[in-house]
């Protein structure tokens, strides 16, 4: 059964309810720490591709807790979703985990909404425009909580910025989104249903986003790791590339 939801508003909806579902998993007390996040992971999946299937029958799905469907290659429209982004933050209590339901279009983060529920935020594409303060002195990078070295550090170190240790690849960005940090980068690791909805999300809210060579993202690829990020306030993208650069070389 359809309804007349927009794209982003069916982002939306389907995040809100995932991100309920998993707080309500939580309440029940009856398992904890790698088998709430496994129970977590499984459950929010089920609902997240049943809600989507129902709304948009005819587009397809890639998602972390699913099986690949590589004929989502030749689609236009392809929904990228995390059910639960930051499994270990989530099975341990913490507040820094999220739930990811993005939609790719022809490649392009077009639409997405990014819940963190346990801050009983969520951020999509339709929320109003924002304009953007200039940001202040010194900058705040959001970085991984452990205190290996990584990109985000080295960046951060050389840049003379603040390092705001966070949990999960959607509440990092959204931390951005939301004003609390200015600039969020990462190497390594990720995949599409890491950064697609949270991308989307930063992007309309006018922040910059791209790989860390500043090239493009590109969704929906035959192999669907994405490993590198960059979301940060427009006017600090030039500056951090370049340190990137730097840092890389």
């Amino acid at each position: 059964m359809t309804t007349d939801l927009t794209d982003a508003g069916l982002a939306r909806s389907v995040a809100l309810e995932a991100g309920a579902l998993l707080q309500e998993i939580r309440a029940r007390g009856t398992i904890a720490g790698a088998a709430m996040g496994a129970a977590g992971d499984r459950e929010a999946n089920m609902l997240i591709i049943d809600r989507l299937r129902a709304e948009r029958p005819d587009d397809f799905i890639l998602s972390e807790e699913s099986l690949d469907d590589r004929s989502r290659c030749a689609a236009q429209r392809v929904w990228i979703v995390d059910p639960l982004d930051g499994t270990r933050e989530y099975a341990e209590g913490l507040d820094d985990w999220a739930v990811h339901i993005g939609l790719a279009i022809d490649g392009v983060p077009r639409v997405g909404a990014v819940a963190v529920p346990a801050r009983g935020a969520v951020f999509a594409t339709d929320d109003p425009a924002r304009t953007w303060a200039p940001a202040g002195e010194p900058l705040r990078i959001v970085v991984s909580r452990s205190r290996a070295p990584d990109i985000a550090r080295r960046v951060g170190v050389a840049m003379g910025a603040t390092l705001v240790p966070m949990g999960s690849a959607g509440a990092k960005a959204m931390a951005v989104v939301d004003g609390r940090a200015d600039a969020y980068l990462h190497d390594g690791g990720q995949y599409e249903w890491d950064n697609c909805a949270p991308a989307a999300v930063a992007i309309a809210a006018g922040l910059h986003a791209s790989r860390i060579d500043g090239s493009p993202l590109v969704y929906n690829c035959v192999d669907p790791l994405l490993p590198d990020l960059l979301i940060c306030r427009p006017e600090l993208a030039a500056s951090i590339l370049a340190a990137l650069a730097a840092a890389r070389d």
